[in-house]
């Protein structure tokens, strides 16, 4: 019964039903796989930030899962500015480098791509970010997590030139949408549209896919809800 529940809990996640998936995990679940669907939960809609930071906090603060999703909910107050804390800019440094120190494989990779976002997206330093996301590449590849390849090659497209930029976001929108990941994807046609042309009818196709699927997922950074540019995609 809970592998039932666990498997039903993780095709809702995939499905950015992020409400449903937890509602079908029982009291007995991972502890670990509840706290990261609530804080990706918290991260598209902008929800449930108290249960997300409450189910960070049983885990056990030594692996490296614990310190990525407590520098991640810091990371995503700063980024969306919802209540930011003073401390929140070095504790989700300090988590990132802490779980770099503790991972290996993909787990690795997912360490070294948040650390990169955090440079990027809050510090603005897109050279310090840069090395960050092309280990994060390496070890996808590496290790075949098509999840992580997916998302890294999204944040080094804007270090390539406008074509090289588009092959990166296509393969990156393909990826998502092969594995199923729906918000993830949804993110992507995003990403997509505004590095195309104005006058590039597939742009026009994709935005009206993409507020489609974000008034769907409740996805509040892609229906005017951030405080950023509209063109500055988050995942």
């Amino acid at each position: 019964m809970i592998a039932d529940t666990t498997y039903t809990a993780r095709r809702l996640w995939l499905l950015g039903e992020w409400d449903a998936a937890l509602s079908a995990l029982g009291p007995d679940a991972d502890p670990e796989l509840r706290a990261e669907i609530a804080v990706e939960r918290w991260f598209f809609q902008w929800a449930g930030h108290d249960e997300a930071e409450q189910a960070v906090a049983v885990l056990d603060q030594g692996t490296p899962a614990a310190q990525v999703l407590r520098a991640r909910l810091a990371y995503s107050r700063l980024l969306f500015r919802r209540d930011p804390r003073p401390d929140d800019r070095a504790a989700s440094e300090a988590g990132y480098r802490e779980a770099v120190q503790l991972s290996d494989g993909a787990a690795l990779g997912w360490a070294e791509f948040h650390w990169g976002t955090l440079l990027d997206n809050i510090d603005e330093d897109a050279d310090a970010a840069r090395p960050h996301f092309e280990t994060a590449l390496e070890l996808a590849v590496k290790h075949g997590d098509a999840a992580l390849e997916a998302i890294a090659v999204r944040h080094l497209a804007p270090y390539q030139d406008p074509a090289g930029a588009i092959r990166m976001l296509r393969r990156s929108l393909h990826l998502r949408t092969a594995l199923g990941a729906r918000a993830y994807s949804v993110a992507a046609q995003a990403t997509l549209a505004a590095a195309l042309p104005e006058d590039d009818p597939e742009r026009a196709d994709l935005t009206e896919a993409y507020l489609a699927g974000a008034e769907a997922l409740g996805i509040v950074w892609l229906l005017g809800g951030g405080t950023g540019s509209t063109e500055d995609f988050k995942d």
